[in-house]
């Protein structure tokens, strides 16, 4: 995900630092397997010309192999932690002002199976569509985002006012009425952010069926002409065998008269 392009202030050196995180995510095991292993290999096909320095060889060469491994497991776990961590601020950071369409790859794990697999199969057949049905799901994704973040906030603000109720102060009211403004606010951005969840969602029905009218429904229709043009072929072909078979009939007929 480290090499996806975006045009929002993430530098080519964060995007390194994602690369190499991932990377070291999966080389760490298996260097810190792989090296002492094939040092012990090296050792023992030099020295282990006698059984006891074999046997020496391979018993430490196990063990520095197995100590490598697990460190080597504990590191991927803690790169594989910190690549996690950065991916889910960098994604943060690119929905900051709303999902584009060529960001949709950042946001891959948000979509559903049957997203990926409508997406997948539009970009192999149909471009145009593709296109358009990447900028619905990146509304339908920041649709979801919004409902959530909202939401989240709106329950923190309710309970920042229940609070103050219960606080008999001489400022309450006060604070109370900003709040009051701020959980309306959240309320219609919460309620927007819905109507455009539906939108979106019909939009892509209706993509979805767009493409299989253009794909699905045309090869449902050519088969249909052709089976068809074989039920209008199929009685000629039978009266001709039919007419075969009488021409066959008089000429044994004829043949037996002789």
């Amino acid at each position: 995900m480290s090499e996806l392009p975006t045009k929002y202030d993430i530098s080519s050196r964060e995007l390194a630092r994602g690369r190499n995180l991932k990377i070291a995510a999966f080389a760490s095991p298996v260097v810190l397997t792989v090296v002492p292993a094939v040092v012990s290999l090296v050792l023992f096909v030099l020295f282990g010309a006698t059984p006891p320095v074999a046997a020496t060889i391979l018993f430490l060469g196990f063990v520095i192999t197995l100590i490598g491994l697990i460190k080597g497991l504990i590191l991927s776990g803690i790169f594989a932690y910190k690549y996690s961590k950065w991916s889910d601020e960098t994604r943060e950071r690119i929905a900051a002002d709303g999902i584009k369409a060529e960001e949709i790859d950042w946001f891959k794990r948000e979509l559903k199976p049957n997203e990926k697999r409508v997406l997948r199969e539009l970009t192999r057949t149909d471009l145009l569509l593709a296109d358009a049905y990447r900028e619905t799901l990146a509304s339908r994704l920041t649709a979801t985002r919004i409902i959530k973040s909202s939401k989240r906030e709106l329950q923190t603000s309710q309970r920042r006012e229940a609070k103050l109720k219960s606080l008999r102060s001489s400022n309450a009211d006060k604070f109370l009425g900003e709040i009051e403004k701020d959980v309306a606010k959240l309320s219609a951005i919460n309620t927007d952010a819905k109507q455009m969840l539906i939108e979106a969602e019909s939009r892509l029905q209706m993509i979805e069926a767009a493409a299989l009218r253009g794909s699905g429904l045309a090869n449902s229709e050519l088969a249909l002409k052709k089976l068809s043009a074989r039920s209008k072929e199929l009685p000629l072909a039978l009266e001709e065998a039919k007419m075969t078979d009488e021409i066959r009939a008089e000429l044994e007929l004829e043949m037996e008269k002789q």
